[in-house]
């Protein structure tokens, strides 16, 4: 029998038997649907998280004292001292480590800086935000947030400040602009640029920080931003920062009190996790994959029974095992790449859906939902083949079993 016959009567199997084959296919068009959908919007998170990256600033390295949290460490300030061992003596960051960086040639830009809380005031109303004082001279090439308006910090810069977007638009009942005066921790000060973003920080010279957040030692940071030269070479210049303030700390690997993080090593852990999270999800998905390839070998289970008369006499005219064979796999091929057609395009309006849903989340899904969804032909064909090739394998069986009816059992079957 031709592949053209086999094929024709495969379609009539499925067409005859409208009900029965339609519920099967839905439970393929969900869980390909499900996959798609889950498939596309972790791959448009990945690239959201590599744009950001690229805003973040993968050469950028972060100093900050003490050990490394798991170690059992935590950052420390006060009275200089540098002995890990010496628990009388708080760790800290100081001027004598910001000698040390400026020695080492693979380090383009530092920026010294401290955080803390503050209370604002303008027009009679108050509010409470974060502080940051920042090396006016480096800040502004460090920085990787934009200005939307006014400027940066100038290195000569004294009682000025540069405000998030959200303090600027919504902190207070009337919206501030550049070169207006508000009063941080009853000192006075004259905006000079806005960031275009929607936080609720401000930043300062470094003086002015320690005279308006409490418990700031003069001479004393919180943390060092470091701009290497070669994002290349990042590991290898994180070994050589290591090795030199070992020396000027006089503490050995073992007893290291600093801790120098990157923003491209941060950024590769949460892709790790959204990627682990997006595996979860489509295993969870194939389920319904699984449960649509049950539904199919059930399915052609019952259409041998009901062909069977059939399947005698197309046998007594001279059909082959093979022949009969090959009408069963096609038809549950054809269940499942129908199958697959139907959850490709319903993933398709699914993936375009779910992150309006998700629109006012927050988190990872929130992340999902400002992201959007990427469908790649790659995961089109690889959702096709799989439901194609579930159908086939769920159809094995039953087909096999269709083949080696005898033809006269089979024109005896009622």
């Amino acid at each position: 029998m031709k592949l053209r016959k086999s094929f024709k009567h495969a379609l009539n199997m499925v067409l005859h038997a409208q009900v029965r084959s339609w519920l099967t296919i839905l439970g393929i068009v969900i869980g390909v649907a499900a996959v798609i959908s889950i498939i596309s919007m972790g791959k448009a998170l990945e690239q959201d998280m590599s744009s950001q990256l690229g805003e973040l600033g993968g050469d950028l390295l972060t100093l900050t004292a003490g050990k490394a949290k798991a170690s059992g460490f935590g950052p420390g300030r006060g009275g200089g001292g540098r002995s890990s061992s010496a628990t009388e003596e708080e760790i800290v960051l100081d001027k004598t480590d910001v000698q040390v960086l400026k020695g080492i040639s693979d380090i383009k830009l530092i920026n010294t800086q401290i955080k803390g809380n503050g209370d604002i005031y303008y027009v009679a109303e108050q509010g409470s935000v974060s502080i940051t004082g920042v090396d006016p001279a480096t800040w502004s090439q460090i920085t990787t947030v934009d200005v939307k308006e006014g400027r940066m910090l100038n290195p000569s810069d004294t009682n000025v400040i540069v405000v998030g977007g959200k303090i600027a638009d919504g902190f207070f009942t009337k919206n501030l602009g550049v070169n207006q005066l508000v009063t941080i921790e009853d000192k006075l000060f004259r905006i000079v640029g806005i960031l275009d973003d929607s936080s609720t920080s401000i930043y300062m010279p470094l003086n002015n920080a320690y005279e308006v957040i409490d418990d700031k030692e003069k001479g004393v940071y919180d943390s060092i931003i470091i701009k290497v030269k070669d994002e290349e070479q990042l590991d290898q210049t994180i070994a050589t920062i290591e090795e030199k303030l070992r020396i000027a700390r006089h503490v050995n690997e073992k007893e290291q009190d600093f801790t120098i993080s990157s923003n491209k090593e941060r950024q590769e852990q949460r892709a790790e996790m959204m990627s682990s999270m997006t595996t979860f999800l489509t295993a969870i998905a194939a389920v319904a994959l699984l449960v649509g390839a049950v539904g199919i070998a059930n399915t052609m289970f019952t259409s041998v029974l009901e062909k069977t008369k059939e399947i005698g006499i197309m046998k007594a005219i001279g059909a082959r095992n093979s022949d009969i064979m090959s009408i069963f796999l096609l038809n549950a091929a054809l269940i499942g790449l129908i199958g697959g057609i139907l959850g490709v395009v319903f993933g398709f309006l699914l993936s375009g859906f779910l992150p309006a849903l998700m629109g006012d989340s927050s988190g990872i899904m929130g992340r999902m939902a400002s992201a959007g969804s990427v469908i790649s032909l790659s995961s089109i064909f690889l959702a096709l083949g799989m439901s194609v090739f579930i159908g086939v394998i769920s159809g094995v069986i039953p087909a096999y079993q269709a083949s080696r009816l005898k033809p006269v059992d089979a024109l005896r079957y009622e």
